[in-house]
């Protein structure tokens, strides 16, 4: 336990290498909010995975200062002494906002971590130094450019191929892929595009033989993907769906999916995110680490997570140069091989290059007890 001293929220901006378009969007910048927690022994990161506007989930940058400047920041400094696994009750007064929470849960364990001299994988259990990393490819204008552009990441080095679909871009884009390229691993990503009235679309896929069709219904329909899932062959991965532990076990138990997408900062940080990994584990379901385009702060998180033994399949825990033409960290690289070491300093082993975060920032307040 420790007295969280000081805050700051940042609000940071960085272009995107090329524009990343899914079945909601395009986007061609990463704006995020950073979280800085000064302790009286350490300072902590933490990450928020909220994007500008409430598309892909309900809560964006300027609700997660809001939650955080008026209720989570002010709970978090006038407690006397407060730690990551203290927060979940602490927080209990705010309902939801489960990516705002996961940023100070994230800061603060971090800061623990690194006054402690251990580092986040080690804490978590790991049992790799090192991560398989997949890649997800937008939704792009021509099929020349998404071969183009599939063909780069896999001379790259990377083990999974996931290209984002959208109803009258799904087979046409996936069968070119699956043709010049017919023994890698390859998915899809739909971000709950479909409904059940396209299942002929979602069945037809089955013939790709892909590792797994992802969120292809509505995040609240569990019971439509159990639905879903009966009736075609492929694996169903829930993403948007899983927000805590128990969507998990509700899933599973409904039949509703064959393998889930852990996103740490959907499900209110860190820690709950260890608690979705043991329900999959349990279950014997596979389960990977979904990213949200993610500076270094939230890549280093994410690689920690990773290192868990129930993280079987390639995660999306891409180089820093398929994002970003420069990161806040020093860049996390792609092995030859397809996997990225894991960062062994206290903590999340990383932290924002000052000038780097100094030239990104366009908005800060600082927190104060």
């Amino acid at each position: 336990m420790t007295r969280v001293r000081r805050g700051e929220l940042l609000l940071v901006g960085l272009p995107l290498v090329r524009p990343f378009r899914t079945s909601f969007g395009v986007a061609d910048r990463k704006e995020c909010v950073l979280v800085r927690v000064e302790t009286d022994a350490a300072e902590g990161w933490g990450e928020c995975v909220a994007d500008i506007e409430p598309d892909f989930s309900s809560e964006w940058n300027q609700s997660v200062w809001g939650a955080i400047e008026g209720f989570l920041g002010p709970a978090v400094l006038h407690e006397h002494d407060v730690s990551a696994g203290s927060l979940s009750d602490l927080f209990r007064f705010v309902r939801g906002n489960p990516m705002a929470k996961a940023t100070l849960v994230n800061a603060i364990l971090d800061a623990e971590l690194r006054q402690r001299d251990e580092s986040l994988a080690s804490y978590l259990g790991a049992d790799k130094r090192t991560v398989v990393c997949g890649v997800s490819v937008g939704i792009t204008e021509t099929v020349d450019e998404l071969r183009a552009q599939v063909d780069g990441y896999l001379a790259e080095g990377y083990r999974r191929i996931k290209l984002k679909i959208a109803p009258g871009l799904d087979l046409d884009r996936v069968a070119p892929i699956r043709a010049d390229h017919p023994d890698i691993l390859l998915s899809v990503d739909a971000n709950a595009a479909y409904t059940l009235e396209d299942v002929d679309v979602l069945r037809a896929l089955d013939d790709f033989e892909l590792l797994m069709i992802e969120q292809p219904l509505h995040h609240e329909d569990l019971v439509q993907h159990a639905k879903l899932q009966a009736q075609i062959r492929s694996d169903l991965c829930l993403d948007e769906s899983i927000r805590s532990a128990a969507d998990a076990a509700a899933a599973l138990e409904l039949g509703a999916c064959r393998i889930v997408n852990i996103k740490q900062g959907r499900v209110g940080g860190v820690l709950e995110a260890r608690a979705v990994h043991d329900v999959c584990l349990r279950a014997g379901v596979p389960a990977w680490c979904g990213g949200m385009l993610e500076t270094g702060i939230g890549r280093a998180t994410n690689l920690a997570l990773a290192t868990m033994p129930g993280f079987t399949l390639p995660n999306d825990t891409s180089a820093s140069a398929r994002y970003f033409p420069e990161d806040l960290t020093e860049p996390f690289v792609l092995a030859s091989d397809g996997t990225m070491e894991v960062p062994h300093g206290p903590g999340i082993g990383v932290v924002p290059l000052p000038d780097r975060l100094a030239a990104c920032t366009l908005r800060r307040e600082v927190l104060e007890a």
